[in-house]
């Protein structure tokens, strides 16, 4: 007469076998929806896109601030932006000029 339990080697396989789906099931997973996984790939090219358009604005204003000091330099300072400047912060007026408040 055969003994019905099953053979130890038969669950050691079986168990092995287990473990190795739920490993490969778990890569699967991850590939798909882990933190670099194809669902992600849209997410990064949308903060890619952002993050470009911003370098690209920071840019133009480093480029109008860089400007701005070139014209202010103290060994040749732009007459325009100097009476503008002043103008604005000093509330600096020549007594020939007529002031009009837009609102």
């Amino acid at each position: 007469m055969r003994n019905s339990r099953p053979e130890p080697k038969i669950a050691r396989d079986s168990l092995t076998q287990g473990l190795a789906l739920a490993c490969l099931l778990f890569m699967a997973a991850m590939a798909l929806i882990g933190p670099s996984g194809l669902l992600a790939w849209s997410e990064n090219r949308q903060l890619l896109e952002q993050r470009t358009k911003q370098v690209e604005q920071l840019a133009r204003e480093r480029d109008e601030l860089k400007n701005r000091v070139k014209l202010l330099s103290p060994h040749n300072t732009d007459p325009d932006l100097a009476g503008e400047l002043l103008r604005s912060n000093l509330n600096v007026v020549h007594p020939d000029e007529m002031v009009m408040l837009l609102k």
